[in-house]
Order: structure tokens, then sequence, then C-alpha cells
């Protein structure tokens, strides 16, 4: 049975950029939806499965960095920004918002499809680089109360609370959770998440790390399981079992 192609929702209020994305994307093999309006993406949502969102920060009746902190509320899809604001503030401002990447106008179809393919392979991946094999498949992870489940992709904490984590975040835990109390560096982070093409942007990992904090309820000033080690990298100071067995 053939798979079914990925379904990218574009979501921007310039009609010949949804066009043009449109044509390109569903020339590469992609199914693609579109919207001009917050209202547009939700009514697309409720009614189709959507494996990524290109999302236009400037919108007619909804500003994009409230909808990309609602969504990350209450979905684990990635989002990609699409914005003409490329200063560095912004683009941390999205990263915090719940983000998996971000993208300034104007911009080449292809750059765009790069992050689509980079995103969609490591938010599906379920082997790192050098823990592969379908063994993993069906592992829960339990650390510290906490609980991340391989095939739902879900995050509970200790009080049983589902905690919906971003592509971005999800790849990162997983990190984490296969080395457990090691320093790994930004660079190896870096590494596992995007490859050797993957994203340039020198605070990445920072941003997501501290997103990922927030997700784990961290205390910003004094984290406990995500540990920065400084001028080397970071830590998860945890015991780390696999489907509930001790490693």
């Amino acid at each position: 049975m053939a798979m079914r192609p990925d379904h990218i929702l574009i979501v921007d209020d310039d009609p010949e950029i949804c066009t043009l994305v449109t044509l390109f994307f569903e020339k590469n093999g992609f199914r693609v939806s579109s919207a001009i309006d917050g209202q547009g993406l939700w009514t697309v949502l409720n009614h189709n499965p959507v494996d990524l969102i290109v999302l236009d920060l400037t919108l007619p009746d909804e500003d994009g960095l409230v909808l990309c902190r609602t969504l990350r509320a209450s979905s684990n899809v990635p989002v990609i920004i699409l914005s003409a604001r490329g200063e560095d503030v912004d683009r941390i401002i999205g990263l915090e918002m719940g983000a998996d990447d971000y993208l300034t106008k104007p911009f080449h179809p292809r750059e765009l499809l790069a992050r689509v393919r980079s995103i969609l392979r490591r938010t599906r991946s379920t082997a790192l680089p050098d823990k592969g094999g379908k063994e993993e498949e069906h592992l829960t992870y339990h650390f510290a109360g906490w609980r991340l489940d391989l095939p739902t992709r879900q995050l509970y904490s200790p009080q049983k609370e589902k905690v919906f984590l971003s592509g971005s975040e999800f790849a990162l835990l997983r990190i984490f959770l296969n080395f457990p109390n090691q320093v790994l560096s930004r660079e190896q982070l870096l590494e596992f998440s995007y490859g050797k093409e993957g994203e340039t942007y020198d605070r990445t990992i920072d941003m997501q790390v501290s997103r990922l904090r927030r997700r784990l309820r961290e205390d910003p000033k004094t984290p406990e399981l995500i540990k920065t080690v400084r001028g080397l990298g970071y830590v998860l100071s945890a015991r780390v079992e696999k489907n509930g067995d001790p490693e």
C-alpha cells in the first residue's frame, strides 16, 4: 500500500506566497492546504490531520505568535514561522513560543523545502545515530516521575498530566534520555537534532533547552533535571529507565 503524502498547511495572507509554495511542494510530493488567517488555520485542523504548519506572523485576524503558542499548548504538530522580521530578538521570541524553525522573508522555496524535510525527518526518527534499531520503536522512558512514550510521542508528568512537546522538543528530550548523566555540548546536540545540514542559528539549542525545561516544570534559575555545565554544555541529571525496567 502506498504511503500517504505528508500534509503541509501554509498560513499566509499573501496569495502569491500561498500559490508559489503550494505548487512547489505539490511538485515535490506533498499534499498542501492553505489558509489566509487564523480562522482558516483552525478550520483546516478541525477537518484534516496536518504533518507540519508553515505560519506567517502577520495575519489579518490574529497574531502569528499567539497562534503558535496556542498550537503548542494543544498539539505536537511542527511549526515553521515565516516573517519579514529577521532580527535575533524576533527569532528568539518565535522559538520561545514553540516554533521548530524560523525563516525570514524573502525566502527561496528550496530552502523552505529543505527545512520542512529536516523537521519531518528528525521528529519522526525513532533512532539516534548510535542507538538505532527498530527495537526502540516501542520504548517508554521513565525519569524523575516523568514518562515519555515513543509510539504516541507523548510526555506525561508525575501527576499523569499530558504535556505537549514540539517536534524539536521531543527530539531533544530523546537525546538527553539516551545519554543520561553525560555532558553534551551544544555542537553535539545540534548534530544529533539537526544533522550536518541543520539549523546554524547559534542560540537554537539554548532556546530549545529553555523551552524543554519549562515543559518539565523546572525552575529556570535552579534547574534540577537539565543542568547547565558552564563552558561545556548540558546534562540530564536523572536515572532513566526504559519500558519500566532499570537499565
